[in-house]
């Protein structure tokens, strides 16, 4: 009998967490290098403690969104998950929509604690048993959650100080100007018409 190769660090990590977890974790891919653990989401906390306590991976550097409007489950929660002592890193990636919460792992990862607050308000993301879960970035009654696909670019308001009533006011957008639409074609090979101006060097 002759020893096959030895698997790397992360995919012996797939596989242990397979084992363990059975149909919690729904597929697992590797690419440059890296590991994604794609979870069911109702079990995000048990796959968080498993790694956390079973595989030392004790650190978490990020909780983000993804925004997939096409997908009827929207969002992706990505969390990225680090083990000092074993000198790997997990990315761990749950689906959810605009109306079903994910479970918050801030009482594995207290330091998720902001991660999620930033994940709700940019994506609106709800997240149950946060102990905080309030907008970390923008303002007290800001609408919308701008890092969505279908956020307008302007937003919804814009803020500006009152020099008559001597305070900051909220009121609907303005563009002081007509909206631009730019073509990105490069300035050194020119355009393929004529800019208003420039009637002459054409010539």
């Amino acid at each position: 009998m002759t020893d096959g190769p030895t698997p790397s660090p992360l995919a012996a990590l797939a596989e242990r967490a397979r084992n363990a977890l059975g149909d919690k974790i729904i597929d697992h891919v590797f690419a440059f290098d890296e590991l994604t653990l794609l979870v069911e989401r109702e079990a995000i906390v048990d796959v968080a403690t498993f790694l956390h306590d079973h595989e030392a991976f004790i650190s978490i550097t990020s909780v983000c969104g993804a925004d997939y409007p096409d997908r009827e489950q929207r969002f992706d929660v990505v969390y990225q998950l680090l083990s000092p002592r074993q000198n790997l890193r997990v990315r761990l990636k749950v689906r959810t929509d605009e109306e079903t919460p994910v479970a918050s792992i801030t009482g594995i990862y207290p330091g998720a604690d902001w991660f999620e607050r930033e994940t709700y308000d940019l994506f609106g993301i709800l997240f149950t048993g946060h102990p905080d879960l309030r907008r970390l970035l923008t303002d007290y009654g800001f609408d919308g959650y701008p890092l969505r696909k279908d956020f307008p670019t302007t937003g919804y308001v814009q803020v500006r100080y009152d020099e008559e009533r001597k305070r900051v006011v909220y009121e609907p957008v303005k563009l002081v100007q007509e909206f631009r639409q730019f073509d990105y074609l490069s300035p050194w090979e020119g355009t393929d018409y004529v800019l208003p101006g420039d009637e002459k060097a054409k010539n």
